[in-house]
Order: structure tokens, then C-alpha cells, then sequence
């Protein structure tokens, strides 16, 4: 029997209830997804990938653009305003990050870190990246913000050398005045292998005044000013060492821009050009390296350290510094009204302790 029109039931359901229980649905799941990125984000690789890659990226955006202001705008740019640019980025990156990643927004300065023993070699490739890629994306948006200024001054032609030259915006090159050892190869270089020498003495030089800002048993920079003094400290050292080759004493301000000049149209000439492409990448490192050494032997070694005996076992991932556990419970308290005696009968047995090692200082650095 068939049952009327009226009270058959519908398969269409009620648009109102479903567009409500869609909207509860995402409701409920939200909090979830919230909850999932916040453990994540607490966790600390993130953390120093995310700070490492912010604070490159503001040092860049301002670095860059006062480049792009001495090489497009003429009389609105200058090379004080260059590292005025680079220094006073690397102080707000400091701001930045300093007291999550250290705010190194530098390889050459992370690859010593950990050649010394100061960071586990695991955070290395998280520190490389972040930087990488915070460098990466400062060159493109700099090259967003000034395109048609680009455009204009090149005549729509990208080029590496020349009078309109762009590339230098982003990445340094080898000047004609540098030229120092001809025929070193069969093919002529420009001398890119000697010129490698002023990389290391100028990243040499900026390792050896960083230790020396931060390092607390010595004469550091107070507390707050650190980020000011270290930016201070990159501004002194391009008015002073920056003519040669641009102070390129950073591989993560110098390798990611280059790659980007090398996909947005200035090709490959940007690593074919006089074979200097390497030199920021690798002069640095060994500069960092030889100047944190300089610093630890002539210096750190001889300056008087102020020791403590750590007391809780456990040891610390980075530094790996074992510490030793509480040897002995705390004394019982008694009374100064109680009577003791210290005749021999009542005498409590002592056991002998055997004496511990040689106890391990940390020096705070």
C-alpha cells in the first residue's frame, strides 16, 4: 500500500542543518590543527629554523635594498648608506632571534660554533637551511620591490658586468682593481685564488670581535647593547675592509641570492664570472674558524675564569658537559638545646668516602 504524498519520507535532507553541522565540524576540527602547530612550533629545531630564517630575512631586505639604492638610485644611495643597511639589519636581526637561535644569520659563524664544540653538529644543516632560504626569499622580494627601476636603469637587459650591471644588487663580485696574480691557471684567471686571503681576515676579524663581545668572563658588551654593538661592529668593518670585494664574508648573504639571479633571468654567467663564486662560500669559513681559534688560545685561555662545580647529573647535549651528581645528603638538624654527646661509645661510625675526581668546570662563554 502505497503511503500518501504528504507523509512520505524525503531523501533530500534540510540545507540548514547541513551547512550547520559543516560549520560545527570546522569548529571542532580547528582548536585540533591549532593544538598540532603549537606542539610543533614549541618544538626547539623549529623554533631556531624559524628564527634563524627571519632574522636572515630582515638583515637581507634592509642589506639588499640599500644596495639596490647605491646601484639604481644614484644620489639616493651611497656605500655608507650600504652598511649602514647591513649593520643596522644585523642588529634588529639580533633582536630578532638572538635569544632563541643565537641569531647567527651566518654559516661561516654556525660552521664555527660547531667545529668548537659550542653547538651540536645536528642543528648545523637546521641552521644552514633556515638561513638559506631567509636569504633566498629576501633577494626576491627586493627584486619585486625595485623590478622597473631594474628594468629601467638595464634597459631591460640583465646583465653580470658593465656599466649596467645588476647582479652586484644581490650577490658580490670580483672588482677589476682586485686583480692580482695573473696566469695561475691555464685559462687566465683574475687571480680568485688570492683574493680569497682579504675573505678570511675579514670573517677572521669579525669571529675573533664576536667572541669577544659575548664573552662573559671578559669585558662583554652590556647587557641589551649587544645587538647594537654587534651591528656596530659589521658597520666598522665595511667602511674599513668592504672596498676589495664588498666584505662578502657570509656565505648565507652571498650563495642564496646568486642561485636567485640565476633562475630571475641573469643566467649563468652570475657563477661563470671571473670564478669567483666560491670564494664567498668557502674564504669565510676558514676565516670564522681561524679567528674563533685566535681568540680561544691568546685570549679565552689566559683570561681568569671564575669555576663552578655543577651538582645534578645530567649532561648537556650541546656543550657535552657532564656534571656531577650530589655526593652527600644534607646534614640532620638538631637542636641547639639537645645534648650531644661525643664520647666514643656514642660516637656514629664514619664511613670513608672514596674521594671523587677531579671535579668538571664550566666556563660560561
Amino acid at each position: 500500500m502505497a503511503l500518501p504524498l504528504s507523509i512520505r519520507p524525503t531523501r533530500w535532507s534540510d540545507p540548514r542543518v547541513e551547512i550547520w553541522s559543516t560549520r560545527s565540524s570546522k569548529m571542532v576540527s580547528s582548536p585540533v590543527v591549532i593544538t598540532r602547530m603549537q606542539a610543533i612550533m614549541q618544538k626547539e629545531m623549529v623554533r631556531e629554523f624559524l628564527a634563524e630564517f627571519m632574522s636572515t630575512y630582515v638583515m637581507m631586505v634592509f642589506g639588499l635594498g640599500s644596495v639596490a639604492h647605491m646601484v639604481l638610485g644614484g644620489k639616493f644611495g651611497s656605500f655608507l648608506g650600504v652598511n649602514l643597511g647591513f649593520g643596522f639589519g644585523v642588529t634588529m636581526g639580533v633582536h630578532m632571534a638572538g635569544n632563541i637561535s643565537g641569531a647567527h644569520m651566518n654559516a661561516a659563524l654556525t660552521f664555527t660554533n660547531c667545529a668548537l664544540g659550542r653547538m651540536s653538529w645536528k642543528k648545523f644543516p637546521v641552521y644552514i637551511l633556515g638561513q638559506f632560504l631567509g636569504s633566498f626569499l629576501a633577494a626576491a622580494t627586493v627584486y619585486c620591490l625595485f623590478y622597473s627601476a631594474i628594468i629601467e636603469f638595464s634597459g631591460g637587459h640583465l646583465t653580470v658586468t658593465g656599466p649596467v650591471a645588476t647582479a652586484s644588487i644581490f650577490a658580490t663580485y670580483l672588482p677589476d682593481h682586485s686583480t692580482l696574480w695573473r696566469g695561475f691557471l691555464d685559462e687566465g684567471p683574475q687571480g680568485a685564488a688570492t683574493v680569497s686571503a682579504p675573505q678570511v681576515l675579514v670573517t677572521g676579524m669579525l669571529q675573533l670581535c664576536l667572541f669577544a663581545i659575548t664573552d662573559k668572563e671578559n669585558n662583554p658588551a652590556l647587557q641589551g647593547t649587544q645587538a647594537l654593538v654587534i651591528g656596530i661592529l659589521v658597520f666598522v668593518i665595511g667602511v674599513s675592509l668592504g672596498m676589495n670585494t664588498g666584505y662578502a664574508m657570509n656565505p648565507s648573504r652571498d650563495l642564496p641570492p646568486r642561485f636567485f639571479t640565476y633562475i630571475a633571468g641573469w643566467g649563468i654567467q652570475v657563477f661563470r664570472a671571473r670564478d669567483w663564486w666560491w670564494v664567498p662560500v668557502v674564504a669565510p669559513l676558514l676565516g670564522a674558524y681561524l679567528g674563533g681559534i685566535i681568540y680561544l688560545v691568546f685570549i679565552g685561555s689566559t683570561v681568569a675564569r671564575r669555576p663552578q662545580i655543577l651538582e645534578d647529573s645530567m649532561v648537556y647535549e650541546d656543550r657535552r658537559i657532564p656534571v656531577l651528581p650530589k655526593t652527600m645528603p644534607n646534614p640532620p638538624m638538631t637542636s641547639p638545646l639537645t645534648p650531644v654527646s661525643v664520647s666514643p661509645i656514642n660516637r656514629p661510625s664514619v664511613r670513608t668516602v672514596p674521594p671523587l675526581s677531579d671535579p668538571i668546570y664550566l666556563e660560561h662563554f
